[in-house]
């Protein structure tokens, strides 16, 4: 499995694929020192393409990343491979991947995210095969909205003490 970006949600991911089994492989900006037991780090993101048998984007979306799965980048991948993306839309190039799904390049595509949601009735990822399209509820486990309720706590706390936390509009 290779990850792009590993951080918080990046490594989750990475543990879960370990524990299938999965040898994770990541590329990202930041790697942390203590992530080397979770994940080999690769330098370069074409390398990550041709080694990953499942490609997972978990990075922002930036200009240098908007579009990164593209026609360029998906040649560089494995015949087979399988991209999954919880993270922004905006990573994908969407008719690019709907035709690298229609000519088995990429054998299948699990997205939670598209480009413009609500995704439109002219979206090539409508009628390619093989691709299984959320309604941007990844984040909707309960463990996911406890932990969310928990943030929004300890930011009320930490505001009411003086010490304001994740602060946004510095």
């Amino acid at each position: 499995m290779g990850i792009i970006g590993f951080g918080r949600i990046g490594r989750t991911t990475g543990r879960i694929g370990k524990a299938l089994g999965m040898k994770i492989i990541s590329y990202t900006r930041h790697p942390r020192a203590e992530d080397v037991k979770e994940a080999e780090f690769v330098d370069k993101l074409d390398d990550l393409f041709a080694q990953a048998d499942v490609v997972v984007l978990h990075c922002p979306l930036f200009p240098e990343t908007k579009e990164i799965i593209n026609k360029k980048n998906i040649e560089k991948m494995k015949d087979g491979v399988i991209i999954i993306n919880n993270s922004r839309g905006g990573l994908i190039n969407e008719k690019d991947l709907a035709e690298a799904l229609k000519s088995g390049k990429i054998y299948a595509a699990g997205l939670d995210v598209v480009a413009t949601e609500p995704i439109g009735k002219g979206n090539p990822l409508l009628t390619a095969p093989n691709c299984i399209i959320t309604p941007h509820i990844s984040w909707a486990a309960k463990e996911s909205r406890k932990r969310l309720l928990n943030i929004a706590v300890e930011n009320v706390a930490a505001f009411v003490a003086g010490k304001a936390i994740n602060i946004v509009n510095k």
